[in-house]
């Protein structure tokens, strides 16, 4: 008979009008890493929540046994008293705080009237080298890069004890080499004996480093895989369990669209940092876009992209800002105003879709219609019912599962939050689309909708900019590609033409000759 660290029996969690968990059952052995598989909105985080005690007990029903124990966790600091830590995918860390400060709030090393700083940091740095950090605690946090603050949220666990390890998309912001330095991290964890449940979107992750995989669609536990059998799991057969059916095309095919001319120009563009303006985020880049095409920036974290976006978008990020922005071949002046660059015909849909994208407490009603308040009002006053409209409207379009589109986006799923940010920008009519890790941390499913929607952009005569950090992505749905490294467009290919071994090459030899 198996010894398991954690059951969880028969878990039903309602919100709402909607049943996220139904009967859900898992188990996880003591020193293993077990993965949780499926689509946006199939319970995955909402089931970590009922373990984590975010959703307190008498919240959901069924049971959670943990170390043979019954627990009926209240908050949070109940479980992580047994050692169960999770590490949510959106990073809970304060930028102007210091590493060590980040890592003990909360958790405050001393007594009642005073913090023992020399403790704090000691203790900060020895967790800190255990995840392969040089850094030292006392470094602010907005001064490391993402991968680095994926690992101080790993230390930060460690230094509370913990036994059983939750993560929740930990590669999501994170590159392939940052990525696969952090799965190898858990992979030794798991040597010196800790358990985790690693939640992600990326299948050949998942397949790399879980022991047994338990998938869940529609709230209901599915199966459990053995990913120690004779063959090792495939991707294929991880997505059927996902889906329910088999999908032998991960991109839908491009239909040949007409490219017209020029719509967005940018020369010489220059952008730098806002904290350290004599550094440059954005050096000296050109580029431009066509009507219908849909243009790929590749380049691995901290490359700019994302400050490139913003700053074309009303200067959005950044500051002594050179160069020149043409749209339709005349220069534009977009004056430090993201209302301006709407006004343009310019749209910026964010990565950061949570904290700058969405409206987390106002429903797909209100947030559909954010860009474009003028078409569904009339003297300053908006007609809910036209609003309703085009909610509805775009809910249809774009397939978004919802109840109502009176549901508050901050209870949808990652890839229906998705869905709602491009509604908006799709309202809103705009010409130029600037679209910033489109795909980050949702399914295989709903990234094909997602790839389905910018082909439709394109084939309407939108000019696409497609950012990723997936190359299978940017080669797939690209008609030219640019790649960017430290600031710098440092190559730029027909997607016809690239593969990832050039593309990376090109990156590999910018660096050695900068």
């Amino acid at each position: 008979m198996t010894n398991y660290l954690l059951e969880m029996r028969h878990i039903t969690k309602t919100f709402p009008g909607v049943k996220a968990l139904d009967n859900v059952n898992l188990q996880v052995e003591e020193g293993e890493i077990h993965a949780l598989v499926g689509e946006n909105g199939a319970g995955k985080s909402t089931l970590m929540n009922v373990l984590s005690g975010i959703y307190p007990y008498g919240t959901y029903e069924g049971d959670i046994v943990y170390n043979g124990k019954e627990c009926k966790f209240n908050s949070i600091k109940d479980s992580e008293k047994l050692g169960i830590v999770i590490i949510h995918q959106e990073l809970a860390l304060v930028p102007e705080m210091t590493i060590g400060e980040n890592m003990y709030l909360g958790n405050e090393r001393g007594h009642r009237l005073a913090i023992d700083w020399n403790t704090t940091y000691s203790e900060a740095d020895k967790y800190l080298r255990m995840v392969g950090l040089s850094e030292s605690s006392k470094t602010q946090v907005k001064d490391i890069g993402t991968g680095k603050q994926q690992l101080v949220e790993i230390a930060k666990a460690l230094a509370k004890q913990a036994k059983l390890l939750i993560l929740d998309e930990p590669t999501s912001s994170l590159n392939e080499e940052d990525s696969r330095a952090l799965l190898d991290l858990m992979l030794g964890f798991k040597k010196q004996g800790m358990t985790m449940i690693i939640i992600s979107h990326k299948l050949n992750e998942v397949a790399y480093v879980a022991d047994k995989i338990t998938v869940i669609r529609d709230g209901t536990t599915i199966e459990t895989i053995d990913n120690h059998g004779r063959e090792p799991v495939s991707e294929e057969r991880i997505i059927k369990g996902m889906v329910g059916r088999e999908m032998t095309n991960r991109f839908p095919k491009r239909e040949k669209v007409k490219i017209g001319d020029v719509m967005l120009e940018v020369d010489n563009w220059t952008v730098h940092h806002p904290l350290y303006p004599e550094r440059k985020v954005v050096d000296n880049v050109s580029m431009f876009v066509r009507k219908g095409e849909v243009v790929g920036i590749y380049g691995l974290m901290g490359a700019g992209r994302t400050e490139l976006a913003m700053s074309i978008f009303g200067q959005s990020y950044g500051v002594n800002i050179t160069g020149q922005l043409k749209i339709n071949g005349r220069e534009v002046h977009l004056k430090k105003s993201a209302s301006d660059a709407i006004k343009h015909g310019i749209a910026y849909v964010t990565e950061d879709r949570k904290g700058n994208g969405l409206v987390l407490s106002q429903s797909i009603k209100v947030n559909t219609s954010l860009a474009h308040l003028d078409a569904v009002s009339s003297h300053t006053v908006i007609d809910g019912d036209k609003e309703y409209a085009v909610a509805e409207e775009y809910r249809e379009k774009l397939k978004t599962k919802t109840p109502t589109v009176e549901q508050l986006v901050g209870n949808l799923s990652g890839g229906n939050q998705q869905k709602v940010l491009l509604a908006k920008w799709m309202f809103a009519e705009q010409d130029i689309m600037l679209l910033d890790e489109p795909t980050r941390g949702i399914d295989v499913g709903a990234k094909y909708e997602i790839y389905c929607i910018i082909n439709d952009l394109a084939a309407a005569g939108k000019s696409v900019v497609m950012i990723s950090s997936e190359l299978p992505e940017v080669l797939a749905m690209s008609d030219r590609i640019y790649i960017m490294n430290e600031g710098r467009f440092v190559g730029e290919m027909k997607a016809s033409e690239a593969t990832q071994e050039k593309i990376m090459a090109v990156i590999l030899q910018s660096g050695r000759s900068a």
